[in-house]
């Protein structure tokens, strides 16, 4: 990471990227014992009512943004954030890349 640059997930490198698809990919127990990973805390997911999984673990997502074609990172500790701080629902993904998320915050 360059210098003064903030691991936020926005305007990643090509190398960023190809590792965290790298991880994505991985087998489920190996990205549990990743070094990226972040742990859930369950205590703070009670909000959820699911029939499905709750995550015992969040690792950085790539993913494309559905406005302008921008790659860029959901990382981990966002998700955290997200999920566990700001009770997010469970099934919701990042689709917005920050310049896009402000663009539309802001007309």
């Amino acid at each position: 990471m360059a210098k003064g640059k903030k691991d936020t997930g926005r305007d990643p490198s090509n190398k960023e990227l190809r590792e965290a698809e790298r991880i994505s990919n991985l087998d489920r127990d190996i990205q549990r014992d990743h070094p990226s990973a972040v742990r859930a805390d369950p205590l703070k997911l009670k909000h959820i009512n699911t029939y499905g999984e709750i995550p015992d673990f969040y690792i950085d997502r790539p993913f494309t943004c559905r406005n302008c074609g921008k790659r860029e990172i959901w990382k981990a500790a966002d998700q955290k954030w997200y999920y566990e701080e700001a009770k997010g629902h469970i099934d919701a993904i990042a689709v917005e890349c920050h310049d896009c998320r402000i663009a539309r915050k802001n007309p």
